[in-house]
């Protein structure tokens, strides 16, 4: 599988619920959907489908909410889980928002349980989750801390992860897409990453970060006193900025490397006592934070030359091309062949008729837009 990252729309902070008749219409619509796709293509193609951002977004749109929120996510994940009958399905939802995401792993045995998962699949979608939630917390550091949290799995053990991240300061959230088609959880693992572009973005899980991952491996490795001395050679001259050392750095790249203030040392000697095989392992660390993984990846760059990447791992492209040609010219047949698609599965479904006509004004509206570039 070839995991491309994706930026589809700014996804602003809307606050506030999603009104009760509006989400009385979107279950009807959404439970007949995921029984459609279901029946016709099975749980796995569903899940795959959900961790797909275009197709997310899509779906979204479809059901009627607004396509650039940060609802989209939360409310979305939220109506699936409300519709998806895992005793019906054979799949299930775990997490949500808020308090409801640090109850994943509990709704996870659940629905182990009632789907009849083996030890083997159950451990896998736990670890699944727990690692997509360390990854997007501590490994990609761009300033979204991590709200939202649902996990999707069926009887084979096939699953995906959505979350969502919150930029308070920006008034901007980020959503994080995985399937469990990965090869790896710290490289480039996610099947989508979207919201608004920003700038000082620590990405340890992209390709460019594979030194640098090796280099703190082998540091937490040598201890906790050789990491200290490491990191406390940084602070010279009570801690003036690194471009002291470092002739030509620019104010992007000075804010970038500001050292962290605290590194958890427990953290550090825990990680020795398990002498971890690589960075996956690193951060399985319990107390293995963000703090400290940059403090890390800085010694890595500065003392060992092995510099992790630093550009955000969103990327703003297009499903079908750009109007003007821009990144590639518009693919018309492809985007026709999805709103064919989208339209046969309002149209198979089992739908109140007035919400399947306010789904097909939806896509008609949509497709005119398509016809008119």
């Amino acid at each position: 599988m070839t995991i491309i990252r994706k930026g589809v729309t700014d996804l602003p902070l809307h606050g506030g619920k999603a009104p009760w008749w509006l989400l009385k219409r979107m279950k009807g619509l959404a439970g007949s959907i995921v029984d459609l796709v279901i029946d016709e293509h099975g749980q796995g193609e569903l899940i795959k489908r959900l961790s797909d951002p275009y197709w997310f977004q899509a779906l979204s749109c479809i059901l009627a909410y607004d396509w650039h929120s940060s609802g989209t996510t939360t409310v979305l994940c939220g109506v699936l889980k409300s519709v998806i009958d895992p005793a019906k399905h054979g799949m299930g939802v775990a997490g949500g928002k808020g308090k409801h995401s640090r109850k994943a792993p509990d709704d996870l045995c659940h629905l182990s349980e009632v789907l009849a998962l083996s030890g083997k699949s159950t451990d896998e979608v736990l670890r699944a989750s727990k690692m997509a939630a360390k990854v997007d917390n501590c490994a990609v550091q761009d300033g979204y801390n991590i709200y939202h949290h649902s996990v999707f799995v069926d009887e084979k053990g096939d699953w995906s992860v959505i979350q969502q991240g919150l930029n308070e300061e920006k008034r901007y959230a980020r959503r994080y897409q995985w399937h469990n088609d990965i090869e790896s959880y710290v490289l480039e693992p996610h099947t989508g990453i979207s919201g608004k572009r920003e700038i000082d973005v620590l990405d340890m899980t992209s390709k460019h970060s594979m030194g640098a991952q090796k280099t703190i491996t082998d540091i937490v490795n040598e201890g906790p006193t050789k990491v200290r001395r490491l990191v406390e050679s940084l602070r010279k001259d009570g801690q003036c900025g690194l471009e002291k050392w470092i002739p030509g750095l620019n104010e992007c790249t000075q804010s970038v490397l500001r050292l962290p203030e605290s590194v958890n040392w427990t953290a550090i000697k825990a990680a020795y006592e398990w002498k971890p095989e690589n960075f996956e392992g690193v951060l399985e660390v319990r107390g293995m934070g963000p703090k400290t993984i940059r403090g890390l990846a800085m010694v890595s760059q500065l003392v060992y030359g092995d510099e992790p990447s630093w550009e955000d791992p969103v990327r703003y492209s297009f499903a079908y091309g750009g109007k003007d040609g821009v990144p590639f010219p518009v693919e018309r047949n492809a985007m026709d062949e999805s709103v064919g698609f989208l339209r046969e599965i309002v149209d198979g479904s089992n739908a109140e008729k007035k919400d399947k006509i306010d789904a097909f004004k939806r896509l008609e509206r949509y497709a005119r837009n398509i016809r008119k570039i």
